[in-house]
């Protein structure tokens, strides 16, 4: 369905819309004529002049009372008596801004209804020139220059954090373009810079939220207006499933469209595609088939266009939202490595996927064509490639029953070591047994290459499963050159070591080489495989597992949610895969204080497993800890308390007491018997969390951070002042080394550190590093809060 309404110009940009002038009409409304209604009070809120108007409503500069600030003030239509269609979507748009309090998007202050039933809601009133208009005014015409190129990159990041804060609270906005995007004050020209946002680039704030679609809401609206037969408003904005009008294709990938549309329009000046003149079903059918015009041949710079850069444009503007990028996190970041000249993600669309998508749009002559090969070659290639394929499949099976039958023999001589003639009386340990048996894999296979990297691969990942990381490195080393060597580097074998190396890494802190190792593993099994096989799903899996390690919150959650769809696709909703997946969304919600949020992911997780393992296994254990540290950052202490302490139970039963899995549950135990205010019984856990994780981990790992935190918090309670400073110290010295300098974690030091410097009354100290946490909690929003019982 379309949406007979005007382009939005209701929302206030500055005292004027020029660029929508010719979209809004005078009509009279229960609202009254601009000149009869300046002067008046509504509510609160006395009119000084009309900004603009829409099909839903009136938008008026006002001066509000209490307290007194100018504010802008959008009254509905039909003012009483308005349908109810109409005040629905009038009070989601309130509704929508209530959710939203970011310094890029425009505040709501306040909504109500007069005693008349005249309905209304204050906004910050914004003053600026549209995205376009600003480049228009700046620069008419003539060639961007590099400089230009990368303010302009810079700029959409901007936007992109924007919607990134929107899609993270359930909100798709659904009319992204330069005309609801307000470009605040002027900027000096842009220097090199390192490529993160400068002070050169001017601030901006999206406005028109009233088409924004709350993802938890049952809204359908599109934004097509035609008159006479002729595109007009927003279309050539507008994704492929947007202009189709179904609402169930659309998500957040739809505004990822958009922005995708305002940055080829940023670098080139134009569109990518031409619309505004076509006929309705004549412009669906460009942006839903028709690829973009060559953003190198519409740009105008000077110096060619790097392929990159193009490249990064055109995966925004995939048909396919599969295809585009998965979050405006992601989208954002890929620009980030482009301007500080490092690999991009995103890579062109192969000759065969465009092949494909050219026989989608010419079926008629390429059906024929096609019908033409068959009768002339079909027979032959048909008994050719029958004979291939039953020789290879033999080759096949012949080659996997001779390695099966090689590793099952090697597995019974290696237990035979049990039966007592062998043992001597002795008792023999796994530990035993596995370094036996990676001495013999050494010894005995070297003229079994391939059942050699095998058997190398699980005693890898054995080893590391026990946590015994020097002796998983240099097997799976082993495993993986093999196999690159005899498999060649696209086997699907090669990608098996590839992943299980990048989990020893991942372990190990490495997080740089895991997801490398992780990202080369996927791309070989997509290739191989396809997108929605379950090998590719634990690809993605293991990729956004290191992502999210790594602090990288947006790609890693669009890593694991597409992880999650192929593993429900071919699993069901209740695999193991599942819920490790579900796990690990849980815990990105809770490294960024939304723990409300991670609760549902983590307990969802929690109960699979404990169906399919039972209530014993330590995977069971590792969610236990997970929902007992959100319960605790949530001041749930009576919930949390049973919850992490049957955790640690099974922790060290399982792992033993010098195993990470074993200090995280320490950790977590530990934080909350502190907050618990029983700071002599937390104090011994958390120094026996940090020794481990300094061992296993390394000095330097951010997971350690968290541990000395807690500690230093224990010790200042206790008043052991001089140990308290130096441990946090340390950890915001590993925080700052290891994590992006706007992680909420930094912030979580900075706030403790300070209120130890306060207490201490060391007022001026305390006040920088506390103007450094508020800074960073702008960004992310507030910590949840945690109070002392």
């Amino acid at each position: 369905m379309t949406d007979q309404r005007p382009d939005h110009t209701d929302q206030p940009s500055s005292p004027t819309r020029p660029d929508h002038a010719d979209r809004v009409s005078d009509h009279s409304t229960a609202t009254g004529r601009s000149d009869q209604a300046t002067g008046r009070m509504i509510g609160d809120f006395r009119i000084l002049r009309k900004l603009g108007e829409g099909g839903m409503g009136i938008v008026y500069e006002a001066e509000q009372q209490h307290p007194r600030r100018s504010v802008a003030l959008k009254v509905i239509r039909g003012g009483a008596y308005v349908d109810d269609s109409h005040l629905r979507m009038f009070q989601r748009e309130a509704q929508t801004l209530a959710r939203l309090k970011h310094p890029a998007i425009a505040a709501i202050y306040e909504s109500g209804r007069t005693e008349d039933g005249l309905h209304f809601f204050a906004m910050e009133l914004v003053r600026g020139r549209t995205l376009g208009e600003h480049y228009r005014r700046r620069k008419p015409e003539g060639e961007l220059s590099a400089a230009e190129v990368r303010e302009r990159l810079v700029l959409l990041r901007k936007i992109c954090d924007a919607v990134s804060y929107a899609h993270q609270r359930g909100v798709i906005h659904r009319d992204l373009k330069p005309s609801n995007i307000l470009i605040m004050g002027e900027a000096a020209p842009s220097g090199s810079g390192s490529g993160s946002f400068a002070t050169s680039v001017p601030d901006i704030k999206i406005l028109d939220f009233g088409l924004a679609r709350i993802t938890d809401t049952d809204v359908a609206v599109t934004t097509i207006v035609t008159e006479a037969g002729v595109v007009q408003g927003t279309l050539p904005y507008m994704s492929p499933e947007q202009v189709r009008g179904n609402p169930e294709e659309i998500d957040l990938r739809t505004d990822i469209y958009s922005l995708g549309v305002i940055l080829y329009e940023l670098l080139s000046g134009q569109l990518p595609h031409d619309v505004q003149k076509a006929v309705m079903p004549e412009a669906v059918r460009i942006i839903c088939e028709e690829p973009p015009r060559s953003l190198t041949k519409a740009t105008r710079t000077t110096r060619r266009l790097d392929r990159d850069l193009e490249t990064i444009v055109m995966k925004a503007l995939e048909k396919e939202p599969s295809r585009r990028y998965q979050s405006a996190a992601a989208f954002s970041e890929d620009i980030q490595r482009y301007l500080s000249n490092q690999p991009i993600l995103a890579r062109p669309p192969s000759a065969v996927y465009q092949f494909r998508k050219l026989v989608a749009r010419h079926k008629g002559l390429f059906a024929f064509l096609g019908v033409v090969f068959v009768l002339l070659a079909g027979f032959a290639v048909a008994m050719a490639v029958q004979a291939e394929r039953i020789a290879r499949e033999r080759d096949r099976a012949s080659r996997e029953a001779e390695t099966a039958q090689k590793v099952s023999e090697f597995l019974v001589g290696l237990f035979q070591v049990s039966d007592p003639g062998e043992a001597r009386g002795n008792t023999i340990t796994a530990r035993e047994i596995l370094d036996k048996g990676a001495e013999r894999i050494q010894r005995e296979l070297k003229n079994q290459p391939l059942t050699q990297a095998r058997l190398m691969d699980t005693m890898g990942n054995v080893y590391r499963s026990l946590g015994l990381y020097a002796q998983a490195e240099p097997l799976l080393d082993q495993a993986l050159m093999s196999r690159e060597t005899l498999l060649g580097g696209d086997h699907l074998d090669v990608a098996q070591s590839l992943l299980s190396k990048g989990c020893l890494y991942q372990y190990m802190g490495r997080l740089d080489e895991a997801k490398r190792l992780c990202r080369r593993a996927l791309d070989i099994r997509e290739a191989a495989l396809g997108p929605e096989h379950p090998d590719v799903g634990l690809a993605l899996y293991r990729l956004g597992s290191a992502l999210m390690r790594n602090r990288e919150y947006g790609e890693a959650s669009a890593c694991l949610e597409r992880a999650l769809r192929v593993f429900e696709k071919n699993f069901g909703a209740t695999h193991a895969n599942v819920a490790w997946t579900l796990n690990d969304l849980g815990l990105i919600r809770s490294y960024l204080g939304d723990y409300a949020g991670a609760r549902p992911f983590l307990e969802r997780s929690l109960g699979i497993k404990e169906r399919l393992l039972g209530s014993n296994h330590p995977d069971v254990a590792i969610s236990l800890n997970n929902v007992g540290f959100a319960l605790t950052k949530l001041a749930a202490y009576a919930e949390a308390r049973p919850l992490l302490e049957r955790a640690l139970t099974i922790e060290e039963r399982t792992f033993g007491p010098d195993h990470p899995e074993t200090a995280f549950a320490l950790q977590s135990l530990g934080d909350l018997l502190r907050l618990m205010g029983r700071s002599r019984e937390a104090r011994p856990l958390l120094e026996r969390s940090s020794s481990v994780l300094g061992k296993k981990l390394g000095a330097d790992d951010p997971e350690l951070a968290y541990s000395l935190n807690s500690l230093a918090l224990v010790l200042q309670d206790l008043g052991e002042t001089a140990q308290a400073e130096a441990l946090f110290l340390r950890a915001l010295a590993i925080r700052e080394k290891g994590l992006p300098q706007d992680s909420p974690e930094i912030a979580e030091t900075l706030e403790g550190y300070s209120a130890f410097l306060r207490a201490a009354g060391r007022a001026a100290e305390a006040g920088v590093l506390e103007l450094r946490a508020r800074a960073i909690r702008a960004k992310h929003g507030p910590a949840a809060p945690v109070t002392n019982p």
